[in-house]
């Protein structure tokens, strides 16, 4: 009996210690897209360990939280992904130049969000890409959040040349950014607690450009946050569409 309990539990403890590689399968801050894709489309470490790790919840009853990867490749156009839970908003996958994304109709005017990755996360990193454009002197806003919908977003706000950390309405954090319209912009944040106090921090990089070595932005929560799942979120005032890919959600520990 002991040999057969010994057993899952050395495959959850180098499970632990593995896991870390899918930091280099589901790399935010990789330049090349393609390159990403094509790392998870193989069969890559991650989604080995995912499904160990999915066979020794029925043995142990927990286990280490998979990292969350979507590129909506196997989603037909016109649907959301069942990963995907729409808040608000005209949400769907759209094929744009041979690529699959998930996209925010122009048409209504608003703000509107969505909510996807694993439930329950506090301290978590979500990053994405994420292609919007102005009409005029008209901007969009967009970006990604954490803790469900009341939670911390990091948003690209281009009418001022800004980056922004929110949590709820408020904004507590803000930094330079220019935005380069009409091309896909990386955005990762990150929630995560330091001796029992809690903060966020981001950054954004143009395609094209050298993603920042540091954090762009960064402040404490005025409170622990709510366990959540991640989210994509978009403003389309300029009245076009809003594209959201490559949305990962890895949990911080």
């Amino acid at each position: 009996m002991m040999g057969w309990i010994a057993g899952p539990i050395r495959l959850v403890r180098d499970f632990r210690f593995k896991r870390f590689s899918a930091w280099a399968v589901f790399d935010p801050e990789l330049d090349s897209t393609e390159a990403h894709r094509s790392q998870t489309r193989r069969g890559s470490p991650c989604r080995g360990w995912a499904v160990l790790t999915l066979a020794l919840v029925g043995l142990l009853g927990t286990a280490a939280s998979a990292p969350f990867f979507e590129d909506f490749e196997k989603t037909p156009v016109g649907k959301v992904p069942d990963s995907i839970m729409v808040l608000d908003g005209d949400f769907s996958v759209r094929d744009v130049d041979g690529n699959h994304c998930l996209e925010l109709a122009a048409d209504p005017i608003g703000g509107f969000g969505a909510l996807m990755g694993p439930g329950g996360m506090t301290a978590c990193d979500v990053s994405a890409r994420i292609w919007a454009a102005p009409t005029g002197k008209r901007f969009p806003e967009f970006g990604i959040g954490a803790n469900d919908a009341g939670g911390a977003t990091l948003l690209v706000t281009p009418g001022v040349n800004a980056i922004a950390l929110r949590v709820g309405e408020k904004t507590i954090a803000t930094a330079p950014f220019s935005w380069r319209p009409s091309s896909w912009t990386f955005v990762r944040m990150q929630v995560w607690t330091h001796d029992g106090k809690w903060f966020v921090r981001g950054k954004a990089w143009n395609t094209g450009d050298r993603k920042p070595a540091q954090w762009m932005i960064d402040a404490p929560l005025p409170k622990a946050p709510n366990a959540g799942r991640a989210s994509v979120w978009g403003n389309d005032y300029s009245e076009r569409p809003i594209r959201f890919d490559d949305i990962s959600v890895i949990r911080v520990e």
